[in-house]
This record gives C-alpha cells, sequence and structure tokens, in this order.
C-alpha cells in the first residue's frame, strides 16, 4: 500500500475505534434509539437526494438498513448505555468476525478450518476475561446487547453480500433510509414523549457534536475510504488493519472517560484480537510458513 493509503486505513480504524466513546457522550442527554434514529437520518438527507438509488433490489436495501441501522447500532447504544464502557464494547462488537463465518457455514455452505475453531476458541477465553472485570467498566446486560448488536452485523455482511453492490456508498445511504422511523417508534413505544421531551429540552453541544461525528467522519466518510481501499488491493491488505479498531476503542475510552486498562483487560484485548487473527489470517499465514519449505 502506497504511504498515504496506510495513513488513510489507519484513520479510518482510528475513526471507528473513537467513535464508541463519541457515542456514550451522545448518549449522556439523548436516548439511543433517537440517537441512532437522528444518525440514520443524517446518513440518508440529503445525500439519497445526489446519489443515485443501487442496482439492487428494495429487500436488500430495507432489510440491511433495518439490520444495521436497528439491530447493530441502536442495540450497541443500549449496551452502553446499560453500563459497558466504550472500549469494552468496541472489543466485544469485534465478535461480529465470528458470528459471520459460522452465518457463512450455515448460508453459503462454507467450512470451519482447524484455525477458524481455534480463534473462536482464544476469543471466547477474552470474552470470559471481560465478564470477570469487576471495575464498573462491564455489566452482563451490557455485553448480552453488545453482542446481539455482533450478530446483527454480522447478519447485515451477509445481506450486503447476496446484494453483490458494486456501489457500496449508494448501497450505505439509500438503506440508511430505511432505520430512523422504527428508531424512532421504538423509542416511543419503550419511553413514550419522555425521550423527544428530553432531546428538545437537554440537547446540548456535545450531543450534536457527538450525531454529527458518527455521521459525516463515522459513517459516511470511513465507510468510503475503507471500501474505496478495498476495491484498489486485495483484502488481505487492508482487512488485517481493522483489528486496530478496538485498540483504538480503549485508547479512546481511557481518554474521554479515564477508563483504567487493568491486566485482565489487556489480556482480554491480547486473547480477542488474536483469536481473530489466527481465525480470519492463520490459515493464509501458515500457507505462507509452511508450504514453501515443502512441509505438510
Amino acid at each position: 500500500m502506497k504511504p498515504l493509503h496506510v495513513v488513510l486505513a489507519l484513520l479510518v480504524t482510528a475513526i471507528w475505534g473513537i467513535n464508541f466513546s463519541v457515542i456514550k457522550l451522545g448518549l449522556a442527554t439523548v436516548d439511543p434509539f433517537i440517537l441512532a434514529g437522528i444518525r440514520f437520518s443524517l446518513c440518508a438527507l440529503p445525500a439519497i437526494v445526489f446519489v443515485g438509488k443501487p442496482n439492487v433490489p428494495w429487500r436488500y436495501l430495507i432489510g440491511y438498513g433495518l439490520v444495521f441501522g436497528i439491530g447493530l447500532w441502536g442495540v450497541v447504544n443500549l449496551g452502553i448505555k446499560a453500563g459497558l464502557s466504550p472500549g469494552i464494547a468496541s472489543l466485544v462488537l469485534q465478535f461480529s468476525a465470528f458470528f459471520t463465518l459460522l452465518l457463512g457455514a450455515v448460508v453459503f455452505k462454507e467450512a470451519l478450518n482447524r484455525f477458524q475453531v481455534l480463534g473462536m476458541l482464544l476469543a471466547l477465553a477474552g470474552l470470559l476475561c471481560i465478564i470477570g472485570i469487576t471495575d464498573g467498566s462491564v455489566s452482563l446486560p451490557g455485553v448480552v446487547l453488545v453482542l446481539l448488536g455482533a450478530v446483527s452485523w454480522s447478519v447485515a455482511n451477509v445481506i450486503i453480500k447476496k446484494a453483490r453492490t458494486a456501489d457500496v456508498f449508494a448501497f450505505l445511504v439509500w438503506s440508511s433510509a430505511f432505520a430512523p422511523l422504527p428508531l424512532f417508534a421504538l423509542d416511543y413505544g419503550v419511553n413514550g414523549s419522555a425521550g423527544y421531551v428530553a432531546l428538545v429540552e437537554q440537547l446540548s453541544t456535545t450531543a450534536v457534536a457527538s450525531i454529527l461525528f458518527q455521521v459525516y467522519p463515522n459513517t459516511l466518510f470511513a465507510y468510503w475510504i475503507w471500501n474505496s481501499l478495498l476495491k484498489k488491493y486485495p483484502v488481505s491488505t487492508v482487512a488485517p488493519l481493522s483489528l486496530l479498531v478496538p485498540i483504538f476503542g480503549l485508547l479512546g475510552s481511557a481518554l474521554v472517560f479515564g477508563e483504567r486498562l487493568s491486566a485482565s483487560k489487556v489480556l482480554a484485548v491480547v486473547l480477542v484480537v488474536l483469536g481473530l487473527a489466527v481465525g480470519l489470517y492463520g490459515q493464509r499465514i501458515f500457507k505462507v510458513l509452511v508450504w514453501p519449505t515443502g512441509r505438510t
């Protein structure tokens, strides 16, 4: 990769990691579903006026919008609100990679190899470390909710794979239009008008900045850059950099909220990231290191 493209890729992973802390800042005064609803409203508007509809069936746009908007970010917002720290949330969400492998095995009949199974076991050990953390940065409901968000992200990945769209940016813009109304309705169904009254009365510049960061740098800019790099370079070159997201997530939470990086958290990060590396890239590395020597 060219040096500029490496810098851009690192910038994207930093934005995605820091975004978890930005979400928590917004949740101080805005309900989780409303925060996600405003985010996806601005992702769709006004861009949808200028970006043509991608050439995919409506069911993929609607399904992706609902799963990505509600199942992923609406639920992750709830998880952070339920007491999971931004840093730990960024780490737990990476389990989406393993859920995607499992869904691929079911939907696309893709067999799991030994490296993927080993990676899952390492990551599960990391998850047990996370559940055992008692410093107030972890809540069991928060972990469960973010894991559900990870499952939704995996389903969203399957949807976009089946859609086979060539224009990911347009797909993101148009699918975003189907998330806001259900998110707003869900919040009203759960909390009545209280969340909207609080939005009007308590909306702060911090909340506005949080929303704008989630929409423009985090969603539209970062996904555009990332997918542009994936088109230009092999996936094996770009994708491994995403392992840095939870690192930036934990650093961002430590800087913004003073989250303490205890030994148990460091161990959890090592196990989960190592599990991801082994599960996603272990077989490829094994082939490079072993096969050229003629060993099997």
